[in-house]
């Protein structure tokens, strides 16, 4: 019987002996949290940045003030900038990033259900963006569950 995505993950990253980290912005945290409620996680998670206000995606994860500048806090390259940092700062072989708009309200122009998620590993850079219906609540779960998936795709 499959396990869960998060268990599907960390099983995956331990027999390929690989880490991950992430950087999330509207998940605060979430995916990372998700992760490390199997037991083992220890030895594929490396941690997270939790970078919801926008300033603390450059101080911490490296994004480009130009880029937030030019195009705001939701954007794919943003996810994309996310994901390296999480990587290259935590020292893991896989970052992911998310940020999108969990809602009730627009951000910058982007309606509440877009979310962009990345995922940066040796020669690897995707991005995916994902709209997503329901209240606040359900768009965080969504978003967990897809960057699980983005994850554990690049590992099969």
């Amino acid at each position: 019987m499959a396990g869960t995505r998060a268990e599907d993950v960390v099983a995956a990253l331990i027999r390929r002996g690989e880490t991950v980290a992430t950087a999330e912005s509207l998940t605060a945290g979430l995916v990372c949290a998700t992760l490390t409620e199997v037991p083992g996680a220890s030895g594929a998670v490396r941690g997270g940045l939790i970078v919801y206000a926008t300033d603390l995606k450059t101080r911490l994860a490296g994004v480009d003030p130009g880029l937030l500048a030019a195009h705001g806090a939701v954007h794919p390259e943003v996810a994309a900038q996310l994901a390296r940092g999480a990587r290259e700062r935590c020292g893991a072989n896989w970052g992911v990033g998310l940020t999108g708009v969990a809602g009730p309200d627009p951000q910058d122009g982007v309606e509440p259900g877009t979310v962009h998620f990345a995922l940066a590993g040796d020669g690897i850079r995707t991005t995916r963006t994902l709209e997503f219906s329901g209240v606040r609540a359900e768009v965080r779960a969504a978003s967990v569950a897809a960057a699980l998936d983005l994850l554990r795709e690049h590992l099969a």
